[in-house]
């Protein structure tokens, strides 16, 4: 069922450098051998084969990673279209399972977790022939944006020594006015109650 000659989007050159990753943003499309996946699987359906092949082979004509600077976005189905969207800074964990007919077609899913709480993969990747690479890349990623997003621990003491000096000034003229205006509403407070 599988054409080893024609060339699919995720098709990857020979020495499996994961070059399709380095150009970003990119669209990727599943390779072939997913689509015989999916057959194969509704085959083992029985009667519902019908079906469930038809559901599989328009899962997989629709199916498409986007993968750019922030994160990676998964669009599929036509009735109803389904997208899942993800920051690179929220992935907390990237699983590989594969069954027997996965590993005999060359293929892997790629399942990405969140801190959501929910025990099922937020974003499950699929039909990537190297997904070795694709993990790799997706690991590179998170780590990336994590170290972006946390300050490090010697950031305050960094800061030149002049600029310690105009912030502890700037706090001073603020606790300054703090005070005035503690001390006006003081005084407008006992004023009311002389009054009284």
């Amino acid at each position: 069922m599988t054409d080893p000659g024609s060339p699919s989007p995720l098709t990857v050159v020979p020495g499996g450098d994961g070059g399709f990753l380095s150009r970003l943003p990119t669209v990727l499309q599943p390779h072939r051998s997913l689509l015989t996946y999916y057959l194969v699987s509704a085959l083992l359906a029985g009667p519902g084969f019908p079906i469930l092949g038809l559901i599989r082979y328009f899962k997989y004509q629709t199916l498409r990673y986007t993968l750019d600077d922030e994160g990676i976005t998964v669009r599929w189905g036509i009735l109803f279209r389904r997208e899942v969207s993800l920051t690179y800074a929220r992935i907390q964990d990237i699983h590989l399972s594969s069954n027997l007919v996965e590993r005999w077609l060359g293929l892997a899913r790629i399942q990405i977790q969140t801190a959501s709480g929910n025990s099922q993969a937020e974003i499950t990747i699929e039909g990537v022939p190297d997904f070795g690479a694709m993990r790799d890349f997706l690991y590179s990623k998170m780590r990336g944006s994590r170290e972006r997003a946390v300050p490090t621990q010697g950031s305050a003491r960094a800061m030149p020594a002049g600029d310690h000096d105009a912030l502890a000034a700037t706090l001073r003229e603020i606790a300054e006015e703090v005070r005035a205006l503690r001390l006006s509403l003081d005084s407008g407070a006992t004023r009311e109650k002389q009054d009284v």
